[in-house]
């Protein structure tokens, strides 16, 4: 399995910008596909983007279509997920998922879990 670790959450202004970062220890990072789902309370975990092992495939929730940009650097064992244009019903808890080879938008599919980073967008 693979240890996850995300940075880079915090407290924005509205039409605010943030770059979350995942850092990767275990497996083989090249290996995984990479997973971005965020959660509020009292709410089911919901999927935001989600990225091939290259990261020459992505895929975006229709929410954040548009606003959000989720890459990798293998290199840096490191996906990343730059938001753009904040919205206040962006503000959750943000987790970094990991799972072998092929990516998906369920977060039932990822099996390794980070420990989640806050993003509060303030109106």
């Amino acid at each position: 399995q693979v240890q996850l670790v995300e940075s880079g959450g915090g407290l924005v202004q509205a039409g605010g910008s943030l770059r979350l970062s995942c850092a990767a220890s275990g497996r083989t990072f090249s290996s995984y596909a990479m997973g971005w789902f965020r959660q509020v309370p009292g709410k089911e975990r919901e999927f935001v983007a989600t990225i091939t092992k290259t990261g020459g495939t992505t895929y975006y929730a229709d929410s954040v279509k548009g606003r959000f940009t989720i890459s990798r650097d293998n290199a840096k064992n490191t996906v990343y997920l730059q938001m753009n244009s904040l919205k206040p019903e962006d503000t959750a808890t943000y987790y970094c998922a990991a799972r072998p080879s092929v990516p998906s938008t369920r977060w039932t599919d990822f099996g390794s879990w980070g420990q989640g980073t806050q993003v509060t967008v303030a109106s």
